[in-house]
């Protein structure tokens, strides 16, 4: 019997790279319907005596439609007669275009939480796929101890690296639109994480730093709960545009989260507001709408816009995919991508008096200035860089009032920089 695997050098068959070729073209693109060579996914075919390698360019893929293709096409190589071996192997992605560490992306949003269980993973990530709707985001999970964004997005590793060993954010794709995700999660598949201190702000930073994102307009980072060491690196490394905070209406979570949202302001963070969630609940048997916290108020506790009220439903615990997400989502993101936009912004008059930069005897000169030449019952606002609370001393000896006597004297930091000053003149 005669082994049909081996090459005849008398057969008049095509040379076996021609028929390599040929069997690939069966396999088609799950995603655009083509060939593989259509799809351009086929490098290059290395035929050597009876052994075949295939380097294939599925790094667009995720991990589970990559696996899918890759395994067709060793398939249909195996099946070709005289192949003895074949192999495909992954090329390298190609990374044109891309940008190396968080700092290059034009807005950075956080997403935080006082406390875990509050679904603050639930609305980052449907936060990024809103957002890819209609620029390029990435999602950074930086939730080192618990990473849920690979689970959420069902998504999996492995992380690839570029030529120059930068690693690579798995891209998600839905109907053309596409978000870029790194997580450590990724990294390590099913193992339990257990990093403290160092290792934690070494694994982090080097993430930061070394990702080569094809993204580069928005970057939405799921920080872990609370304000440990993993919150602190990431302030500390990244120049975040502002953060969202997540919480439900419950009165412990509430003043959990307006301490958090003071810890944020006092690194510089401007806080572009809150997410209620959970609050509550309508049922889907009699159709009423049911309080979860009754008698709680979050007005009371959060010195902060809220951006969205989001009831616990199971359309929120469906998986999200780029561009496709509740319509309380779709808000959700325009509400946030306008608050960044104007986070730096003041809201003053124009005839506010601006001492920011000035130094401290020239900051008491042009006080005592303005506020001596207003009329009585004028109101005084002042613009400053550091917080200008004492002022109201300064003030109250410039007309022999008490302090207390000033009246509408107010302080409100509208950035973390920027302190704006109320009073009218006795």
């Amino acid at each position: 019997m005669t082994n049909n695997r081996h090459p005849n050098p008398d057969s008049d068959d095509p040379p076996l790279e021609d028929r390599v070729e040929s069997a690939l073209r069966a396999v088609r693109d799950p995603d655009a319907g083509v060939n593989v060579f259509q799809a351009g996914l086929v490098e290059s075919i290395d035929v050597d005596d009876a052994s075949v390698t295939v380097e294939a360019a599925v790094s667009e893929f995720d991990h589970k439609n990559a696996t899918g293709i890759m395994r067709a096409m060793v398939q249909a190589v195996r099946d070709v007669p005289d192949v003895e071996s074949a192999h495909v192997e992954p090329v390298s992605p190609s990374t044109d275009g891309a940008v190396e560490g968080v700092a290059e992306f034009d807005t950075i949003i956080a997403v935080a939480s006082a406390k875990g269980g509050v679904g603050k993973s639930t609305v980052s990530t449907a936060l990024a796929c809103a957002l890819a709707a209609d620029r390029p985001t990435g999602l950074f999970d930086a939730d080192i101890h618990g990473p849920n964004v690979p689970s959420l997005l069902d998504v999996s590793g492995p992380i690839h690296s570029d030529d120059e060993g930068s690693p690579l954010p798995v891209k998600t794709t839905e109907s053309g639109t596409s978000l870029d995700v790194m997580s450590v999660g990724l990294m390590e598949d099913g193992a339990p994480l257990a990093w403290r201190g160092a290792m934690a702000h070494d694994a982090l930073t080097e993430l930061f730093t070394t990702t080569a994102w094809r993204a580069d307009d928005t970057l939405v980072v799921d920080l872990p709960p609370g304000t440990g060491d993993v919150v602190l690196t990431t302030l500390q490394e990244v120049s975040v545009d502002g953060v969202v905070v997540v919480t439900t209406p419950f009165e412990s979570s509430l003043d959990d989260t307006a301490r958090s949202i003071e810890l944020f302001r006092d690194n510089g963070v401007p806080v572009l507001g809150a997410v209620v969630n959970m609050g509550q609940f309508a049922c889907p048997s009699c159709g009423d709408t049911h309080d979860m916290f009754p008698g709680s108020s979050h007005e009371e506790h959060l010195d902060a816009p809220v951006l969205a009220e989001l009831p616990f439903s199971p359309r929120f615990q469906a998986t999200p995919a780029p561009g496709d997400v509740a319509p309380e989502m779709e808000d959700l993101a325009d509400a946030v991508a306008d608050a960044a936009a104007s986070a730096w912004d003041l809201d003053v008059p124009n005839d506010a008096l601006d001492i920011r930069g000035e130094a401290p005897e020239k900051r008491r000169e042009r006080v005592a200035e303005r506020f001596t030449s207003l009329e009585s019952g004028e109101t005084f606002t002042l613009v400053s860089d550091r917080d200008p609370t004492p002022v109201r001393d300064f003030l109250g000896g410039l007309t022999d009032r008490r302090p207390e006597e000033i009246a509408g004297f107010e302080v409100e930091r509208q950035t973390p920089n920027d302190w704006v000053l109320t009073a009218t003149k006795p």
